[in-house]
């Protein structure tokens, strides 16, 4: 098939490798701007933009895609099929219908669960014990299409969010493919989406990290696997920002939300339902990643301050 690919960060990249691998014609690629990284602000290219570079393949990136340019450029490279995985822009409709096989989105949870920017992180924080890759029809609204083929993985029990974002873009690829194929023979009957069921994956932002020790250390647990490596998990020590990286449900405890119950071999606070959480490996501001006893030879933290508070 000739396929346009959208796509921006690492996570689309195995789709697009994939697809190339599998002599599929890629006759342009779409991906957002280069953007400033780091301190020093070098503009730098997305690694879908980087991958299309080094097989020869003509990339785009335009600003907007609301103009009519980008349409007229699809419409010249006439592909039978515009491929989306984690672009980043919404597709205008003159675009949707440009394609002869439409518009086909991989999308990272099982739909019409966590629509939105950031399914991946949300299914853990919220607990979810399973989640999964769908490849869709795109219409107009947000993650709205019809489901053309879905694969289905359990979540491991101490998954990080980073960790699952490199399987799902493993098994995503490898579903975007038999997609493509089954597609092109005829051989998928796309179903409808029940919006009962939908549930919406917002936009992850810094603030979100923040732990509150009033809710259950599972919980907790879960925000810190969820929100790795970025922004990740957080709270503050007199005046600080301490980042956790890595935790555990503790012990039983019944000091109130917030009280630190352990300063030696473990950083153990107080949750809201009577339960410790270990913070196991912590990122105080302007330091690198430690573990809780590295931790407490630089850092004086009674035992019973209550963080967030002015002790604390």
């Amino acid at each position: 098939m000739k396929i346009v690919f959208m796509g921006t960060p690492d996570y689309a990249v195995k789709t697009l490798e994939k697809l190339i691998d599998k002599d599929h014609e890629v006759a342009a690629v779409f991906a957002q701007p280069d953007k400033p990284v780091g301190r020093k602000h070098i503009l730098t290219a997305p690694p879908v933009k980087e991958t299309a570079l080094k097989h020869g393949i003509k990339v785009f990136q335009p600003t907007t895609l609301k103009n009519g340019e980008a349409a007229e450029i699809l419409r010249e490279i006439a592909p039978d099929v515009i491929v989306v995985v984690a672009y980043g822009k919404i597709l205008p409709k003159e675009i949707l219908s440009i394609a002869k096989f439409g518009c086909v989105n991989g999308h990272a949870s099982l739909l019409p669960k966590y629509r939105g920017a950031s399914p991946i992180q949300w299914c853990i924080v919220c607990g979810e014990r399973e989640t999964g890759v769908t490849t869709m029809l795109m219409d107009e609204g947000m993650d709205t299409g019809d489901i053309l083929k879905t694969e289905t993985v359990k979540i491991g029990e101490n998954e990080t969010a980073e960790e699952l974002f490199e399987r799902l873009s493993e098994i995503s690829a490898d579903l975007m493919v038999s997609t493509l194929d089954d597609l092109e023979k005829g051989e998928i009957s796309p179903q409808k989406q029940d919006e009962a069921d939908a549930t919406y994956a917002p936009i992850i932002k810094k603030e979100m990290a923040l732990i509150d020790f009033g809710k259950t250390a599972k919980e907790i647990f879960n925000a810190v696997r969820g929100y790795y490596s970025w922004p990740c998990a957080y709270f503050f020590l007199n005046g600080k920002r301490v980042k956790v990286i890595k935790a555990e449900i503790g012990d039983k405890t019944e000091e109130k939300a917030g009280t630190v119950v352990e300063t030696k071999e473990k950083f153990a606070v107080a949750c809201g339902d009577g339960v410790a959480i270990n913070l196991l490996v912590v990122q105080p501001e302007g330091s690198k990643p430690m573990t809780a006893k590295q931790f407490f030879c630089g850092n004086s933290v009674e035992l019973g301050a209550v963080i967030g508070e002015e002790n604390g």
